[in-house]
């Protein structure tokens, strides 16, 4: 049984890592080239958002576990060190699992 606990694990050597989604318990995997929003909307998952740049906040979900690597211009420097928000058209993550609270 493996009891490591990937939201304190660094983020996996080629670039992915996966989301955990805490009300639907789904888990995906996000590649080195793919946003958190695309890799929802790929599963399935409509998710609201406009720019994808980070810069609007429509998309701004809660982080319940894990440390996200916030590209966005849109969270002042307190909340993103806060690390219980994130945007997902373009953040990442920084663990090899972020959980989200969708």
């Amino acid at each position: 049984m493996n009891t490591t606990d990937l939201t304190q694990t660094p983020i996996h050597a080629d670039g992915s890592f996966e989301v955990h989604l805490q009300k639907s318990g789904q888990t995906l995997k996000v590649g080195k080239e793919q946003s958190i929003l695309n890799a929802l909307q790929d599963a399935g998952h409509e998710v609201p958002f406009s720019c994808s740049q980070g810069v609007c906040g429509t998309c701004l979900t809660q982080v319940v576990a894990g440390t996200p690597d916030h590209w966005d211009m849109y969270l002042t420097p307190e909340e993103q060190e806060a690390n219980n928000q994130m945007l997902i058209c373009c953040s990442r993550s920084q663990t090899a699992r972020l959980v989200l609270d969708l």
